[in-house]
């Protein structure tokens, strides 16, 4: 399967969604129905949102941002720390920022999963 991009995010929650209305979709994942809208119309969600509708749509986030993961060393994957940014109503995310913010969050995962407890 073709790598997911985080600009064919929208198209994939439309495509997940179907026939069903935008309430009974954003019920499932977990989102207002505003968020789902505006994530289907091509705005990037903040990281609780994206964690939200990859799990729904049963996507790895990592496979998503492009970032590559290691799964032969025994590493936990993606949710096993979970991270949460807020950012202002109506500020928009650049696809570069997510990445790199998403880069930062999983670098400082496997940092801390290295550390002994």
């Amino acid at each position: 399967m073709a790598r997911v991009t985080l600009q064919q995010l929208g198209e994939l929650v439309r495509r997940q969604r179907g026939s069903r209305g935008i309430r009974e979709a954003a019920r499932e994942v977990g989102v207002s129905s505003a968020t789902l809208s505006r994530i289907e119309r091509g705005n990037l969600p903040d990281l609780e949102t994206f964690a939200k509708i990859c799990r729904w749509l049963d996507i790895d986030p990592a496979e998503v941002l492009g970032v590559p993961t290691d799964r032969s060393a025994g590493t936990e994957g993606p949710g096993e720390l979970v991270a949460t940014a807020h950012f202002k109503a109506g500020q928009t995310t650049s696809p570069e920022l997510a990445k790199a913010l998403a880069d930062l969050i999983l670098a400082a995962q496997r940092m801390l999963q290295r550390q002994p407890s």
